[in-house]
């Protein structure tokens, strides 16, 4: 959530900003918000006027009351209750004005940092490296949903039967593959510094709200409306909420923490080819790695995070490139965000397995994630930021594709150690 000092002093680059995001009304939103925030704040200096004279008239009646006065008293306390019906009519419209001020800030979004392009949608990304090569497999190579269904590694039909389309079910090597994937990014996320948890599947409404899911995803989360709480759609949502409400000592900063879990999204609107086969699931596993940092160090923290993500994708010796999203193409909640594609050799096309994300003080001011700076011993909102390290469908189809033999499919020698096995095919299940 946009802090109320940024938009009353920088109110201009705000709209700027929100106007590269593509965010609608930009303009008219900051002035409601500014608006709302002036009928807040005269309505505060009217009640604490009124509770001044009030503070001043009870000492005024006191003194009637001891000189006999009861008459003269008995006027004083008749001013005092109109006093007080008023100061009720503005402590309403007060906390009208703040109610309606919040609940239009939790739907702004961040403002991007000068660095993200100008652009409307994802063909204005920009390129800023590439890595790996990519393989020749020539015109007969298969897809990945055909090598999958050929050697028996995933079952899509028993998916659909046990719940639906989007779930797949992993059977002997593929499961196994499946967790030495697991493994490896967290043994790299752990060597890289970052402090392991296993969060809960589950939040509840604050958690949505801190990382800014909600409003914004609301459609994209499932719902379990009996206990009111949602699945989660990454593991960046309870990680961070660990940090909510909290005022952390700057020495302590930056915090690092990553984790693995299951991840469940709706997409609903997703059709056609761009959901076939492992390409978007409703179910799927990753490892996210989140920092909470100082504003000073934030961007050098987003260096290593991206270093890291290159890394894992360097040792899986997968073609990849980093693109910097435009305003039109960013998240809700990012002020600056950077993908990783991997090459799909035989759908011949770019799939994104990461997002890193700097949020600044976005995510940290609905939080109320502070720290607590030594030299001042003032409290300040800290930066959050998170990445994908990594998602495993589209790693996993990218992985199958390239990775394709006649004999089967051969797996990455850095993850033989976690396998016990060096090719995906439909022997040895057990």
């Amino acid at each position: 959530m946009l802090t109320l000092k940024l938009i009353s002093e920088e109110t201009e680059r705000v709209i700027k900003g929100l106007e590269k995001k593509h965010f609608e009304g930009a303009c008219e939103t900051i002035d409601k918000v500014l608006q709302y925030d002036k009928t807040r704040r005269e309505s505060q200096q009217q009640v604490d006027t009124i509770k001044q004279q009030q503070k001043l008239l009870a000492k005024k009646i006191g003194g009637l009351m001891k000189e006999g006065k009861k008459k003269e008293a008995d006027e004083i306390k008749g001013q005092v209750a109109i006093m007080k019906s008023h100061e009720k009519e503005l402590q309403e419209a007060m906390d009208m004005a703040q109610k309606s001020m919040t609940d239009l800030l939790l739907q702004i979004p961040n403002v991007p940092n000068d660095d993200v392009p100008e652009g409307r949608d994802a063909n204005d990304n920009v390129v800023v490296k590439e890595g790996g090569n990519i393989p020749d497999l020539g015109e007969d190579a298969l897809c990945h949903w055909d090598l999958l269904k050929a050697y028996k590694l995933v079952d899509f039909d028993m998916g659909v039967k046990v719940t639906g389309a989007g779930f797949p079910i992993y059977v002997g090597k593929m499961a196994r593959f499946q967790r030495a994937l697991e493994a490896f990014f967290l043994d790299e996320a752990r060597k890289a510094g970052y402090l392991e948890v296993q969060p809960p599947y589950l939040v509840n409404e604050a958690s949505g709200y801190g990382t800014g899911q909600l409003p914004d995803k609301e459609g994209q989360m499932y719902y379990a409306q009996l206990d009111n709480l949602y699945l989660i759609p990454t593991a960046e949502v309870p990680v961070t909420n660990i940090f909510r409400d909290e005022i952390l000592e700057e020495k302590d900063l930056p915090i690092k923490r990553c984790a693995y879990s299951a991840c469940f999204r709706r997409e609903a609107g997703s059709y056609g080819k761009d959901v076939r086969g492992l390409n978007r699931l409703h179910q799927f596993d990753k490892v996210e790695i989140v920092r909470i940092d100082t504003p000073k160090h934030s961007y050098e923290s987003l260096k290593e995070m991206l270093d890291h993500v290159e890394s894992l994708l360097q040792k899986l010796e997968l073609p990849y490139h980093i693109l910097r999203l435009c305003g039109g193409d960013m998240s809700f909640t990012s002020a600056i965000c950077y993908d990783f594609e991997v090459w799909s050799a035989a759908q011949k096309k770019w799939l994104e397995v990461s997002s890193v994300s700097n949020f600044e003080s976005y995510q940290a001011n609905r939080l109320h994630c502070r720290y607590r700076r030594e030299d001042t011993k003032k409290t300040e909102l800290c930066h959050t930021l998170n990445g994908s390290a990594l998602a495993l469908p589209r790693i996993v189809a990218s992985i199958i594709e390239n990775y394709q033999t006649k004999g089967g499919i051969r797996v990455p020698k850095v993850l033989v150690p976690y396998c016990g096995f060096d090719m995906l095919d439909d022997q040895n299940f057990q």
